[in-house]
């Protein structure tokens, strides 16, 4: 019995990579085994950049806080020890979003743990 292989699947399979690749330069984009190779590589880098991403905004709130609260005499480190002292429970996200876009609303925050 002749060997059976389902050529309509394989090339659908190697269409939606070729699709995905897209852009890509050179090779990369063309062909099928370098463009494979591309896409599994990039879909771990996407999966590793979403938890660096999240690494990354929160040092990049810290800073902000940091920065805004050393205007009244404290650091980041005694500020954010006296919230939970002071029974504000805000994270650093909104505490960073008030220190630049609010900072009346920032300074009431600080000034209500002094």
């Amino acid at each position: 019995m002749p060997r059976s292989v389902n050529s309509v699947a394989s090339r659908a399979r190697r269409k939606k990579i070729l699709k995905q690749t897209r852009g890509y330069f050179l090779a990369r984009a063309n062909v099928w085994t370098v463009a494979k190779n591309t896409y599994e590589k990039g879909l771990t880098y996407a999966y590793r950049d979403r938890k660096a991403k999240k690494r990354s905004f929160r040092s990049l709130w810290i800073q902000r806080i940091n920065a805004a609260v050393r205007q009244y005499g404290l650091t980041y480190s005694k500020f954010i020890g006296k919230l939970p002292a002071n029974n504000i429970e805000l994270n650093r996200k909104v505490l960073a979003d008030l220190a630049m876009n609010h900072p009346q609303a920032f300074e009431a925050i600080v000034k209500s743990l002094k």
